[in-house]
């Protein structure tokens, strides 16, 4: 049975929105509307919700200030909408915590289902595991799905935590973008800037010098590997 839960919509196109809930609503999706920054971000105050679907051209507070916000307290996945062309800002909004995108115009079908596919994951119940992974400094407790660095917890959205479990659980061994996209975002398709963005931000927080990284390094002409700290 696929996971349901309370969606909120975000996008000042009301025909857009009702067109994504009728389509979420269909598979079992408790939906609501909102259409600005400024609703959408009291309502998630309010109402905890599982998944917020969210367009980022918004009147007012524009939706990467939405997700920006959203991700100084929250981990709730939010599912990018983006008009073609706007390459930047969706990177932007990937580099701000957001767990997946859609680019307009777009098929209800497809976003459905990568609706689907980011709250199987960020349910997922994580495999039993001997002993924790743990790097130096940095822990990450499995079935908890919680990392620490020098003892203090880091903030990982749920892609970012599964990206970096496949990695530290495959130590030494290289993956390409392509392979990382199927292993940990389930996709046989999509853009793979989405993958290097993501390892860009857990370099961020998880190595020391991160434009000098040492746990996870770029193999040139492949992928990427995670070594370990040296």
């Amino acid at each position: 049975m696929e996971p349901t839960g309370r969606v909120l919509v975000v996008d000042d196109d009301l025909t857009v929105s009702d067109v994504v809930r009728r389509y979420l609503e269909r598979d079992g999706h408790h939906v609501a509307l909102a259409d600005n920054g400024e609703d959408a971000l009291r309502w998630i105050a309010e109402n905890d919700p599982d998944l917020v679907v969210l367009d980022l051209m918004l009147p007012g507070i524009d939706g990467l200030e939405v997700c920006r916000r959203l991700r100084e307290h929250s981990a709730v996945p939010v599912v990018m909408l983006t008009a073609l062309g706007e390459e930047e800002n969706r990177i932007v909004g990937l580099q701000l915590g957001a767990d997946d995108y859609v680019t307009k115009p777009f098929s209800p079908k497809e976003l459905a289902l990568r609706v689907t596919s980011v709250l199987r994951r960020a349910r997922a119940a994580a495999p039993p595991r001997a002993k924790d992974l743990v790097d130096g400094d940095l822990k990450l407790d499995a079935a908890a799905r919680k990392a620490t660095a020098d003892g203090a917890e880091l903030a990982l959205t749920t892609r970012e935590f599964d990206l970096l479990e496949f990695l530290m659980s495959h130590q030494g061994e290289a993956f390409t973008r392509e392979q990382l996209l199927d292993r940990v975002w389930g996709w046989n398709f999509g853009d793979q800037s989405t993958v290097t963005v993501h390892v860009r931000r857990l370099r961020e927080k998880i190595e020391r010098t991160p434009a000098k990284p040492t746990r996870i390094v770029t193999v040139w002409g492949v992928g990427y590997r995670y070594d370990g700290e040296r």
